[in-house]
């Protein structure tokens, strides 16, 4: 059985987590995007799937790439934060299978269904996404995930000729504390959740 995590713990990945819109000029170093994905990864994924790959823009030649797939109300937070990551899907991550996931045939559930495929992988590397962003506050960092942009310009630029496609993008550093919004409300148990 696991251990509860202390409140403070509880705070960090939760009740204090925001979404960050400005940031402080600390770098992130590529050592501590190592760190992030080592706690990222262990993260459980659907028969281990893990499809979700990850592309650390971090260097002034990689925002101006990602620029021109940006939304207007993404631009400024995106190219000023230290690190964007690029969170993508492997449309052919079932190749991975035989060494990820031993137990079965687990390979042949995908290659047999491209629907499936494309659905487990949509959706796990959606939850590898979460663990990123759990990871990164777990490490003293602040994040703000993004949805606003064009995914087939991220595609185009980033992943031609490659079978990944992008899912979204999550902005990593230390946020400044002045640009975050007033804490909005989120609905209550019985406006979201059923018992049955």
């Amino acid at each position: 059985m696991s251990e509860a995590l202390n409140p403070t713990a509880i705070n960090t990945l939760f009740t204090q987590a925001r979404t960050h819109n400005g940031w402080l000029p600390q770098p992130v170093s590529d050592e501590t995007l190592r760190e992030i994905y080592a706690l990222l990864k262990w993260g459980p994924t659907s028969a281990n799937c893990s499809p979700a790959r990850f592309v650390f823009i971090r260097t002034p030649e990689g925002k101006e790439k990602l620029r021109p797939a940006l939304s207007s109300g993404n631009l400024e937070k995106t190219l000023t934060a230290p690190v964007t990551a690029i969170v993508a899907w492997d449309s052919t991550f079932y190749d991975r299978l035989p060494a990820l996931f031993p137990h079965g045939d687990a390979r042949s559930w995908f290659t047999s269904s491209p629907a499936l495929a494309e659905e487990t992988a949509f959706r796990n590397s959606a939850m590898q996404a979460a663990y990123l962003i759990f990871a990164c506050r777990a490490l003293g960092m602040d994040t703000g995930p993004m949805s606003g942009f064009d995914r087939e310009k991220v595609d185009a630029a980033f992943f031609t000729g490659t079978p990944l496609k992008s899912n979204l993008l999550v902005n990593i550093g230390y946020g400044d504390a002045s640009k975050v919004y007033a804490r909005l409300p989120r609905l209550t148990f019985e406006d979201a959740c059923g018992l049955a």
